[in-house]
């Protein structure tokens, strides 16, 4: 079949380029953590979530691990700020996310009858398929349950983590608007003190 040609799978491709860009975040959470085991960070890390809206008033919730909150808040609403709406308080946008599971297989070989009873029995919560990609959503309690029962089925992950995944998507039709997100959210990535960026804007 065509699907596993990513430019063919726009579903595949966004996934893929989602799981190489999440690896940003994997090495700043590495870095700070080699950080504090040689010793030249004493200081107390600590997570810390931040709200706002991005470009055309998207949802943007921004986890941190940081030793120093005064920079990582400066830093954070500055991006909001300049290329979004703004900083807003907290619980401003985190009402429209739920915290799920979420596991992402790759469904092209798969039988999706199979998969999803596996899935189901496994103690997940909900499953989609979407252009041949399959996700599958647990309660975050659930997570490790269903994903080590998956594994144990032999399926691979394309992802598999706890995300925030937004209740409603917005829309932005403005070029400027998605220019500007497209560059928020790449200032992000590359701040080390930034783990994850979740937000709702559907491209």
């Amino acid at each position: 079949g065509s699907g596993a040609d990513p430019n063919s799978n726009t579903k595949l491709a966004a996934v893929i380029s989602r799981a190489k860009s999440e690896n940003v975040p994997n090495d700043n959470i590495k870095r700070t953590l080699n950080k504090y085991k040689s010793g030249a960070a004493t200081e107390n890390y600590e997570h810390v979530t931040y709200e706002g809206y991005g470009p055309g008033g998207v949802a943007v919730l921004v986890d941190a691990l940081t030793d120093n909150k005064n920079r990582t808040v400066a830093e954070v609403r500055h991006y909001l700020d300049k290329y979004g709406k703004g900083m807003g308080a907290s619980g401003c946008v985190s009402w429209q996310f739920d915290k799920k599971g979420v596991i992402v297989i790759n469904g092209e070989e798969l039988d999706e009858e199979t998969v999803m009873m596996q899935a189901l029995e496994a103690g997940a919560a909900d499953f989609q398929v979407d252009e041949n990609i399959f996700e599958v959503y647990t309660e975050p309690d659930d997570f490790d349950a269903v994903k080590e029962a998956l594994k144990a089925e032999g399926l691979e992950f394309l992802e598999a983590e706890i995300q925030m995944v937004p209740q409603t998507y917005t829309t932005l039709s403005n070029e400027d608007d998605i220019k500007n997100m497209e560059k928020m959210l790449e200032a992000m990535e590359a701040n080390d003190d930034i783990q994850d960026v979740w937000h709702n804007w559907e491209d």
